[in-house]
């Protein structure tokens, strides 16, 4: 696999599994009862951003590695895939 495509198959996954982390122990600001003049009653009160950003990185991770073993092993190819292939 070329370091390029590497890390742009990482940073997708990454960007994947932050909007999948973000909701997550998602308190707004009105379940805090502490609405702040000028932002939606639905704003976080608390978003927390450094502590999902290193578990956003762990998620990633943990999803990345098994996609880059299976395509720099070649258990699962293009070929495998090719929906087109006519039928043998």
């Amino acid at each position: 696999m070329n370091p390029v495509s590497a890390v742009v198959l990482y940073l997708v996954i990454w960007v994947i599994s932050l909007f999948v982390i973000l909701p997550q122990r998602l308190t707004t600001q009105r379940e805090d009862g502490n609405v702040v003049a000028g932002t939606p009653a639905s704003s976080p009160a608390r978003p927390m951003m450094r502590k999902k950003v290193i578990w956003t990185t762990v998620l990633a991770t943990i999803v990345y590695v098994p996609i880059v073993l299976t395509i720099v092993n070649g258990w699962i190819s293009i070929a495998d895939i090719d929906i087109f292939k006519p039928a043998r």
